[in-house]
């Protein structure tokens, strides 16, 4: 009886093998047609699958570059690989269809995805567990995210993705002004007031409208009464008490005595 059932089970797993379960799965798709391809792709892309629908747009991309379906699936993966988690493989698949395809009807949503995507590698994955100030952490994504928005605009002016763009942009303009802030604050601490004068200057100069301005002019009047220039440092807190006639770095300098 156990050689019986011993045969039978034999002849299950032959049967099942020639069935295709035991296929590999680098081969199981290899007789699906671009369409198919896309189709599977966009279906697993629908329900999060994203690892399986960049497995498939590679597939398609790969064995039908000259197809209808291939640009789209070179918009997609961009896309999926933003949603698995993989931003550096995102932009540059954005950046080889910018090449590729400058014309295209949908560039102003590559602009856009490019934009957002180092909107969210600014953000930081510690930020869900962790009460971080961002704008203490290196800004390189999110000068990257600021230029990608303005090209959006630049180039396409009516583009539906524009009022979104510019609501990022005026808060990223507000977080790289607290960040020249920051890096100001920390010269003040180490006596290197040069270089403090320096971001601060970058702030009124360049931020000008941002709440970040205020306490920018505090650090100058500070710094130029420290180092004996007090006729910067009066212009400095005149600018401040003219604007800003409530804030507190103004009494912050009243209060600095140089030796």
């Amino acid at each position: 009886m156990k050689k019986i059932n011993f045969i039978v089970n034999l002849f299950l797993i032959f049967s099942l093998s020639s069935c295709g379960i035991f296929k590999d799965p680098k081969n199981y798709a290899s007789d699906w047609n671009a369409q198919r391809l896309f189709k599977e792709a966009k279906a697993a892309q629908d329900v999060g699958d994203y690892k399986s629908a960049i497995k498939y747009y590679d597939m398609l991309q790969a064995r039908y570059p000259f197809e209808t379906y291939a640009q789209q699936a070179q918009l997609n993966t961009i896309y999926s690989y933003y949603k698995f988690g993989e931003p550096e493989s995102a932009i540059i698949s954005a950046n080889h269809f910018i090449k590729l395809y400058p014309r295209h009807k949908k560039i102003d949503y590559v602009y856009y995805l490019k934009g957002l995507i180092n909107f969210q590698l600014n953000q930081g994955s510690l930020e869900r567990f962790l009460p971080l100030d961002r704008s203490q952490r290196d800004q390189r994504a999110a000068v990257r995210a600021f230029d990608a928005f303005a090209e959006l605009i630049k180039r396409f002016p009516n583009s539906k993705y524009n009022p979104d763009a510019k609501q990022r942009m005026i808060y990223l303009r507000n977080m790289l002004a607290q960040y020249e802030l920051h890096v100001a604050k920390f010269y003040m601490t180490r006596q290197a007031y040069v270089a403090a004068i320096n971001r601060a200057k970058t702030i009124v100069e360049s931020y000008q409208g941002t709440p970040t301005v205020a306490d920018a002019l505090a650090v100058l009047a500070k710094a130029y009464k420290v180092l004996g220039l007090n006729k910067l440092s009066n212009d400095a807190i005149q600018v401040l008490k003219l604007n800003y006639p409530n804030h507190k770095g103004i009494a912050e300098v009243q209060r600095v005595v140089v030796k």
